[in-house]
């Protein structure tokens, strides 16, 4: 069973997001996707100040199983991206919800709602 914390929202595409308690939104990826790639051995972040729509993909996941898109549970801009995933990748497989991949400051902070909850995340991928 994957751990999939009820404070959270979640992407189909299984990333997570956390609003901050200033508007801005973490991201990360999910337990169940750590756990389905495997060991991760690179990780390529998107450069701050870049804007995405949500559902864009905005970096790079390799393991040694597979190559995945991160893609953007909500649109905004980049404000911070995690720099000790470059050189320690592993650390999304130790700790997936401590170990977020970058920040955004929302363009709309109502997406985050259509992103499903814990138990619509836990349907979704059969647990």
């Amino acid at each position: 069973m994957s751990n999939i914390p009820a404070d959270l929202r979640y992407a189909e595409s299984h990333e997570w997001a956390r609003r901050e308690s200033d508007g801005v939104v973490t991201v990360g990826i999910s337990d169940h996707a750590q756990k389905a790639l495997g060991d991760l051995v690179f990780v390529e972040l998107t450069q701050i100040g870049k804007v995405f729509e949500a559902g864009d993909a905005a970096g790079v996941l390799e393991s040694v199983k597979a190559a995945t898109d991160i893609y953007t549970p909500v649109g905004g801009e980049v404000i911070a991206v995690n720099e000790e995933l470059a050189d320690s990748p592993e650390l999304l497989n130790e700790d997936p919800y401590d170990a977020w991949i970058f920040k955004l400051k929302p363009s709309n902070a109502r997406e985050l709602e259509s992103l499903m909850n814990a138990a619509g995340y836990k349907a979704a991928i059969g647990e």
